[in-house]
């Protein structure tokens, strides 16, 4: 037989297995189970760190297994097949929706085609490097482009609310058969960090080719191959495939299979010029968020998160901050405690923030994007009637980050990003300098509540205020803003019907992932991929 039970325990206990099974016992007996008189074997389930009162404690979850032995965690691993030349299905994307959706093809025999615009894992490490060292932007091959996704360089965090997708346990499971740490599959937040996930992405990679797969790295979709069913008038393309071009060679390529699984992310601006022009109809505008990174020491949010107590035992503290704004949402994203600030640029002539932490989260800095729900009726007029001129209404959003990128990095200096402190935005003018900070390129002082859009600016200074209010030192002079943060969804949707994934405009064509509107962060996206590519699959074999 099993029991489920909690306890608690100051951190300091966590490791001392003698007070632990103390208290599992004694739980035990609380529910007219006698642990003395019988074998038990505790397997922790899930942990979390209670912190809202002064004595921070751990909430630790056990699954206890009473004369019986436990079962193995790992044992739902899918049986994955060789893939024959039967079937194809083309990818493009090799983020967690692409890698994951390919897994799953291989699950029924399906050869996967994984078509990715950046670099393999490593190189693409280099390609990162340059950004910060010599602030050169590769556009194909950066923070948001390349083997893994954007969230191979930024933290690794699996945490998701989007249980309805599937099974969540699923996920995490094959990210430790790659490689993963065991821990992420009881931890409350989980996280892999941004210096463990890429020899998991490339051991991902490694078994998806040795089981058939294919990978073909600095190759850019340029466009789709479709046909119309002959005879029949109105109908709706048939997609068939897609068209490619080596990024380093410039040669052409197509690419044709039985389905294509668009798993492009959600900074792929090219991608929905593309489905405006090629597959009309498609694209749908959709709120998204634009606002700033805040940073702070890490000592500073440990001792406002742990009541003064010294965190050692605990980690870095993570924070998760909401409030509404004059109808609007700001609220903190990514929260990256004991990270750092990093260059998410796709165009050289454009400034993007973002925040990474390693396995260890144990830098110097602690840091979160702080933005403001942001909707298509906000968007000024000069972008929306721009993208009518060019018959894509729905890309108003896209124009509009676009705009705000460079205008940040006209304040800025290269990749250096502008920044003020947070006391200086509140009180509305130029910090005479700037604290110590985490970002690589180097920082600008700059008055961001003059150039940012004032729609923006308002609630983001209400919504600091209020924050200051909910975490006492929060609002300090050790806070720094560093613009901008526009990255955290995309402004546009890729219509599909809710049960087939199918695009509602294209046969055999699926949207999935953070590109596709409908997920967003690794997780949700890997589902999403999972999902799509079990529709595919359904397709096929039937």
């Amino acid at each position: 037989m099993t029991s489920e039970i909690s306890i608690t325990a100051a951190p300091h206990e966590e490791n001392d297995s003698g007070i632990i099974l103390g208290k599992i016992k004694k739980a035990l007996s609380l529910n007219g189970i006698n642990a003395e008189t019988k074998k038990i074997i505790p397997v922790l389930v899930k942990k979390s760190v209670d912190a809202r009162r002064r004595q921070v404690k751990l909430i630790l979850r056990y699954k206890v297994y009473i004369d019986e032995n436990p079962a193995d965690a790992m044992s739902s691993i899918p049986l994955w097949k060789k893939a024959g030349s039967e079937h194809t299905v083309i990818i493009v994307g090799s983020g967690p929706a692409g890698l994951f959706g390919a897994l799953k093809l291989l699950e029924y025999g399906i050869r996967p085609v994984i078509i990715e615009r950046g670099s393999e894992v490593y190189d693409r490490k280099r390609d990162i490097a340059a950004i910060g060292k010599n602030n050169l932007v590769d556009s194909d091959s950066n923070y948001c482009f390349g083997e893994g996704g954007a969230g191979t360089f930024s933290d690794g965090k699996l945490y998701t609310r989007s249980s309805k997708r599937g099974d969540i346990s699923s996920i995490l499971k094959i990210f430790v058969h790659f490689g993963a740490d065991k821990k992420i599959l009881t931890d409350a937040h989980p996280h892999i960090g941004t210096d463990k996930l890429p020899q998991i992405i490339k051991a991902m990679r490694t078994f998806i080719i040795s089981m058939g797969g294919e990978f073909h790295f600095n190759t850019k979709m340029t466009g789709f191959i479709t046909e119309k069913p002959a005879g029949t008038k109105n109908a709706i393309p048939v997609v068939k495939g897609i068209k490619t071009v080596n990024t380093t060679s410039g040669s052409q390529k197509e690419f044709t299979g039985d389905a294509v699984l668009l798993a492009t992310g959600h900074s792929a601006s090219d991608i929905y010029e593309i489905l405006s022009k090629e597959i009309p109809g498609s694209l749908e505008a959709k709120t998204f968020a634009i606002g700033v990174r805040v940073e702070h020491p890490r000592e500073l949010i440990d001792k406002i998160q742990y009541h003064g107590q010294r965190g050692q035992h605990l980690g870095a503290a993570e924070y998760r901050l909401t409030s509404q704004q004059n109808e609007r949402g700001v609220y903190s994203f990514c929260m990256c405690p004991g990270g750092f600030v990093v260059p998410s640029a796709t165009e050289p002539d454009g400034i993007v923030v973002n925040g990474m932490s390693a396995a260890g989260r144990n830098s110097a800095w602690s840091n979160a994007a702080i933005v403001v729900e942001t909707r298509p009726e906000d968007i000024p007029t000069t972008f929306t009637e721009m993208a009518v001129k060019n018959k894509s209404a729905e890309l108003a959003g896209l124009y509009f980050r676009r705009y705000i990128e460079k205008e940040t990095a006209a304040h800025g200096d290269g990749q250096k990003a502008p920044a003020q402190k947070l006391i200086d935005f509140l009180e509305g003018k130029l910090s005479a300098e700037l604290p110590k900070s985490s970002y690589a390129p180097g920082l600008v002082s700059s008055r961001l509540d003059e150039w940012l859009p004032k729609q923006i600016v308002s609630r983001l200074k209400s919504g600091f205020t209020e924050f200051g209010r909910k975490m006492q030192g929060f609002v300090s002079n050790d806070a720094v803003l560093i613009a901008s943060e526009t990255r955290t969804s995309t402004p546009v949707r890729i219509l599909r019907d809710k049960t087939s994934f199918e695009c509602s405009t294209a046969k055999h064509l699926y949207p999935a992932g953070e590109g596709s509107g409908y997920s967003g962060g690794i997780v949700s996206s890997a589902m999403d991929g999972k999902n799509a590519c079990t529709e595919i699959a359904c397709l096929i074999t039937h």
